[in-house]
């Protein structure tokens, strides 16, 4: 078991490298993120990075979020980053998103976020996380506090 951990750790060292690509999807919401309007959230993100640096990936993202019931959906477009800590797939994010609506609804939410990059092999990962996206329109209604799951490919 030690010997397999620490294959796991040094094949996720080589991930975090300068110059490798990034691409993943999330599922967000699954009713378990929170919005002062919202009986029900779920949504879909896609995301791709490059590594700038060791262990420091720019990123850019396109969200789609269903609402329940009156309230209407809402297509976000956003930039930002992520630190991977120590090499170990603990990763700190911060982000900014243009958030539209067809129903006059548009905001600037910036956002944080901390995760784990589970290796499943060399390049794939399952990638939980919870985030917070501060409204700046109205923060009691429009703020989220969520947990995502995602898939992400290193190459």
């Amino acid at each position: 078991m030690l010997i397999m951990a620490l294959a796991l750790t040094l094949t996720a060292n080589a991930q975090f490298e300068k110059g490798k690509k990034y691409v993943g999807a999330s599922l967000t919401g699954l009713n378990l993120s929170y919005r002062g309007m919202d009986d029900l959230s779920l949504g879909l993100q896609a995301n791709g990075g490059y590594f700038l640096l060791d262990n420091i990936m720019a990123t850019a993202d396109l969200d789609y979020q269903g609402r329940g019931k009156d309230i209407p959906d809402v297509l976000s477009i956003g930039v930002g980053g992520r630190y991977y800590i120590l090499q170990n797939g603990i990763f700190l994010g911060a982000n900014v998103k243009f958030v539209h609506s067809n129903k006059n609804y548009n905001d600037v939410m910036p956002g944080v976020e901390v995760g784990y990059a589970f290796f499943i092999n060399r390049f794939v990962t399952v990638e939980p996380a919870l985030y917070y996206q501060q409204s700046f329109k109205d923060h009691s209604n429009y703020s989220t506090v969520g947990l995502k799951v995602g898939v992400g490919v290193y190459f």
